[in-house]
């Protein structure tokens, strides 16, 4: 498992790019921070080497000219939004992102609450920041943004919305999740900023897609595969190239809404400094790629992986079929089938050779190692013994756990706990390898491996409890499952 991606660079150059953008206007620069500031687990996947909180290491460079604003919409507030990656709804994930940026000494100070309109419920959760000390903001919906450039530029529109008094020359915009509002808030701020007499700008900080790569690349159709629900689409910025007659790659809603942006920036401004959608992003990931061979091959496998996602949830939920239809065309565009992720060859192999429900991983060398169901174990549980076992040494046909200690464990998940399935899940295995590794070597030194399993691949030709999934999450190991529920 190589490096593709150099990221020690990326934290000298983006910082850099950055501070040459705040001089740019003088007095303030508000950063609409697109994706996740940390946890950035798809970048790291795409671009290996890059680490998931890279992009906050890199605010912490310039901790000292930074604040926060965090968005929450009061629509997402009343409709109890939940982040699907955490189970947690956005308005706890406002608190827990506060938390996150002042332990490494990032001052967050506003959150704004967006699309308000007197929900009782918006009320409800701004008293409760204010008792934990938190300034917050009200911005309204505006009638006919962001098409009503003259309502919008006006007392009843942005004039209208608390103003946000920001201390420091580069204000970061962020929030739990898309369509917060996080671009009308820095409109907005720059609007108030203007009538005190301050010189503010705007930025757009998007790590994709990666404007100056190939509109085909994979790392950039990885990104369409990924936002697929959403329904966005990678294009050719039609501005830069107007302006330049230089190829930049954007995607369809900053290229739709850039003529609607142009006009409010030079109606609050006075003049739009950029000619194009890609001149407001200061994103420099694309030149930090060490080596496109390695980047390229992992983005395929990330679309792989986001197309059994979506399968997944067809068969969980069946309301996203255009999904899973779109990520079946990209594949068919850049000439992708499932079998070019290795593991899922082998797990298909083993389990036409046994009849039984199978999985396989490839370990950071290369090897690759598998699994089947028995009446003791699931697929993956038995996988995570194996692969231990292969890593620390241990033959084969050694038996870490003995059927004694597992025979009771099955009788209570049964019995007593009402379960359809006795067979142990990835994390039963791994508690009982941890109260055998007190007497047991083997069991200790196979334990021993689990943080070498960090990135590695997985296939289960079974689509693996919630347990099982989270158990491969928190291990950091890329999971994939066929829609198939037969054990």
């Amino acid at each position: 498992m190589r490096n593709g991606f150099d990221n020690e660079k990326y934290l000298k150059i983006q910082s850099e790019r950055i501070k040459e953008r705040i001089a740019q206007f003088g007095d303030k620069l508000y950063l609409e921070f697109g994706g996740k500031l940390f946890d950035d687990y798809h970048a790291s996947r795409v671009l290996p080497g890059f680490h998931p909180d890279s992009k906050l290491r890199m605010l912490m460079q310039l901790s000292d000219c930074a604040e926060i604003i965090i968005v929450i919409s009061a629509l997402d507030i009343e409709k109890n939004k939940v982040r699907g990656d955490l189970g947690i709804t956005y308005d706890e994930d406002v608190l827990r992102l506060r938390g996150e940026f002042e332990k490494v000494g990032l001052y967050t100070s506003y959150v704004v609450i967006t699309h308000y309109n007197g929900q009782n419920s918006a009320d409800v959760y701004r008293a409760r920041l204010e008792r934990m000390g938190i300034k917050v903001c009200y911005h309204y919906t505006i009638d006919g943004y962001p098409n009503n450039v003259e309502l919008i530029n006006s007392d009843d529109g942005f004039g209208r919305n608390d103003f946000a008094e920001t201390s420091r020359p580069l204000v970061v915009v962020t929030a739990p999740g898309p369509g917060s509002g996080k671009m009308a808030v820095c409109l907005s701020q720059i609007h108030h900023e203007r009538k005190r007499g301050v010189k503010a700008g705007y930025a757009k900080f998007e790590t994709f897609p990666v404007w100056n790569l190939p509109l085909k690349h994979p790392v950039n159709v990885a990104y369409e595969a990924a936002t697929a629900d959403l329904n966005d689409v990678n294009m050719i910025d039609p501005f830069h190239l107007e302006a330049y007659g230089k190829i930049a790659i954007n995607y369809n809603r900053d290229i739709e809404i850039f003529p609607v942006l142009n006009a409010i920036f030079e109606d609050v401004s006075g003049v739009n400094p950029y000619k194009s959608p890609t001149d407001m992003g200061v994103n420099m990931i694309g030149f930090c790629m060490s080596d496109e061979d390695v980047c390229s091959n992992a983005a395929r496998d990330e679309i792989i992986r986001r197309y059994y996602s979506a399968l997944n949830r067809l068969a969980v939920r069946g309301d996203n079929e255009n999904e899973v239809k779109k990520i079946a065309l990209l594949m068919k565009q850049a000439r992708l089938t499932t079998e070019y992720r290795r593991t899922t060859v082998a797990a298909h192999e083993r389990k036409e050779l046994t009849g039984l429900a199978s999985a396989a991983i490839e370990l950071q060398d290369g090897t690759i190692i598998t699994a089947r169901s028995s009446e003791l174990l699931g697929p993956c549980a038995a996988l995570l013994l194996n692969a231990t076992k292969h890593l620390a040494g241990i033959p084969h046909e050694v038996k870490l756990i003995p059927q004694a200690m597992i025979e009771p464990i099955q009788r209570t998940k049964v019995d007593f706990l009402h379960g359809h399935n006795p067979r142990l899940h990835t994390d039963e295995v791994l508690v009982a390898l941890s109260m055998l590794c007190i007497t047991d070597e083997n069991c200790r030194r196979a334990l021993e491996q689990l943080p070498k399993l960090e990135g590695c691949q997985v296939h289960s030709t079974v689509l693996l409890s919630e347990v099982d999934r989270k158990t491969f999450k928190r291990l950091r190991i890329d999971l994939t499952c066929d829609p198939d529920r037969t054990v």
